[in-house]
């Protein structure tokens, strides 16, 4: 009766699984590109830069659904690896600003192609309808949170 139960009812246990397989996968990614320092977390902050150039701590942790506690520490660690940079508004000195170096920018291209990795191994075997249905059913265990 426990085993039944626990095949029957283990997304969590599953979605946990896939979440360390792929966090794993992308560390050791970059580390063949020889990226080091750098945790999965970093890989939101960053992805949301490369699409909009410069944030605000607040914008950035709306984008990621973090604290903007967990956003600052988040920026601090990719500030003092040279990947971003701090400066204050324009419009209002009391907001900090979050933009990519050079060197951060550097790393879109190998942030890509991890990521492209990472959806061949999702998706890889399974249908257009498959794709759809699986994200279908994420979205909506999201939502419930």
């Amino acid at each position: 009766m426990y085993n039944e139960f626990m095949l029957k009812h283990n997304a969590f246990a599953m979605i946990a699984r896939i979440r360390d397989h792929v966090n794993k996968r992308i560390v050791h990614e970059l580390e063949q590109h020889e990226v080091t320092g750098i945790v999965p977390s970093h890989g939101d902050v960053l992805m949301f830069l490369y699409r909009e150039e410069t944030l605000s701590i607040k914008m950035l942790a709306e984008r990621i659904q973090r604290t903007q506690p967990t956003v600052t520490v988040l920026v601090n660690k990719l500030e003092k690896l040279g990947y971003v940079e701090r400066s204050k508004s324009a419009e209002d000195s009391r907001v900090t600003m979050i933009r990519l170096t050079d060197k951060g920018k550097q790393l879109e291209p190998i942030f890509r192609e991890v990521s492209d990795q990472i959806n061949q191994m999702i998706y890889a075997d399974l249908s257009e309808e498959q794709s759809e249905q699986l994200e279908n059913l994420l979205s909506m265990i999201v939502r419930r949170f």
